[in-house]
């Protein structure tokens, strides 16, 4: 473990998503036009955009990433009729019109509190009286990604800070600004949103990804740390982490399994997306320098060897952008899912066919390895397109699954059996 002792915060800040990166690059055009006749000059791009690196080819120039609609689909334009789940499952609308909705965190009598990424709010899903409503719960927020919820009190991690709401569920209609208890978080944008969530040692964990696609980076930047839920005592739990956004811890064994982003313009075949294991305190897992467990990078590898780093215990598949994952330890699903993990995956964007898109469940064999990965609510991409993108998965009480989409701005619930829409 590597105590609170984090290097000065990157300069590599960039946007988050492409339309900053088009923004920040207009705003650097040059005072003087070029002269008549001449072919204008290529403009740099930020620090941390997502472009750096792509091949000049003309398959790799079609390539970006995807902007989704800029407000939340209403009830009825929902792509519920596309969404396909195994046999016995069902698919329902759970809540709507919450824009860029993301993470997800469930309270103690009930609420679900959702965060997100492109907007500056967390809502609350409220099930009162037998209905079910949504507030705006905190606005004025930075890049409130991640959320996670503990004795009462709710945590939501912003771009570089972490903030608390005691009490939370119970001040749901007056809600009090979030009090900060963390902020030695880097600002860069780049990889920059947080998912955060509480492990069985009751301490808060919260990723710091790599500020770019493929870069070398100080020690504050390519790790998951974790401190007491005041904030304090923080120190580095797992290295070589480009950019996770998404774990849970296994109910049998109580070690942490994470997803991990693998870097872009590699290949549209590799490097693989990963499902990590951490099995002791301190672990690194290769990025910058190894990818998917085999694969040196070509860039930055010089020198290294996989064989120094902790390979995955799981291939996800190329850029299809694995995130929320959580073990389902309910019962209301058949028994061949006890205990297995489901991982939304928000889908490519710098692939020519797309891949993800979707939510598979990951089973595990005795010793912890995988299994197998196996589709398990699909239909989110449609002819190359996508009409929704999954971000999070939960579980509520009754066993049911929650799947976040932030393209529609939805929570859907999926269930087995006859079982009405529950309210918890």
């Amino acid at each position: 473990m590597i105590r609170d002792s984090f290097a000065p915060r990157s300069l590599l800040l960039a946007g988050a998503f492409f339309s900053a990166f088009t923004l920040h690059a207009a705003a650097q055009q040059p005072a003087n036009p070029p002269a008549a006749g001449a072919a204008p000059a290529a403009q740099p791009l930020p620090p941390g955009s997502p472009m750096i690196g792509r091949p000049d080819n003309e398959a790799a120039a079609k390539l970006a990433p995807v902007v989704g609609p800029p407000i939340p689909a209403s009830p009825d334009k929902l792509p519920l009729a596309k969404l396909k789940v195994p046999a016995g499952f069902t698919v329902e609308v759970y809540a709507a019109g919450m824009a860029n909705a993301r993470s997800l965190a469930l309270g103690d009598k009930g609420t679900v509190f959702v965060g997100s990424r492109l907007v500056d709010k967390v809502y609350a899903i409220v099930n009162k009286d037998g209905k079910r409503s949504v507030k705006v719960l905190a606005s004025g927020l930075y890049r409130p990604n991640g959320v996670a919820f503990k004795n009462g009190t709710l945590y939501i991690a912003e771009l570089s800070q972490i903030s608390k709401i005691d009490h939370v569920e119970d001040v749901l209609d007056n809600p009090p600004k979030p009090t900060v208890i963390y902020d030695k978080l880097p600002k860069d944008e780049a990889h920059g949103w947080k998912f955060i969530a509480i492990g069985p040692d009751n301490k808060l964990y919260v990723p710091v990804g790599q500020p770019g696609n493929d870069v070398l980076h100080d020690d504050a930047h390519g790790q998951i740390r974790r401190m007491n839920l005041d904030g304090s005592g923080a120190e580095v739990y797992a290295l070589g982490v480009r950019n996770s956004v998404g774990f849970d811890w296994n109910p049998e064994t109580r070690q942490m399994y994470f997803t991990d982003n693998g870097r872009d313009w590699l290949s549209e075949s590799v490097p693989e997306d990963e499902l990590n294991r951490v099995t002791k305190a301190g672990e690194d897992f290769g990025a910058p320098f190894c990818w998917q467990g085999n694969i040196i990078d070509q860039e930055l590898g010089w020198g290294k060897s996989c064989k120094d780093y902790t390979p995955p215990v799981g291939l996800m598949g190329a850029h299809t952008a694995s995130l929320g994952m959580r073990f389902y330890t309910g019962s209301q699903f058949p028994k061949s899912y006890k205990n297995a993990i489901f991982v939304a995956r928000h889908g490519s964007w710098n692939k020519t066919q797309k891949r993800g898109g979707d939510v598979v469940v990951v089973k595990l064999n005795k010793d912890g390895t995988v299994k197998s990965v196996e589709p398990f609510m699909t239909g989110f991409l449609q002819d190359n397109k996508y009409v929704g993108r999954p971000v999070d998965v939960m579980l509520l009480k009754d066993g049911s699954l929650l799947v976040s989409d932030d393209w529609n701005g939805a929570v859907y619930r999926v269930s087995y059996g006859k079982q009405k829409v529950a309210n918890q």
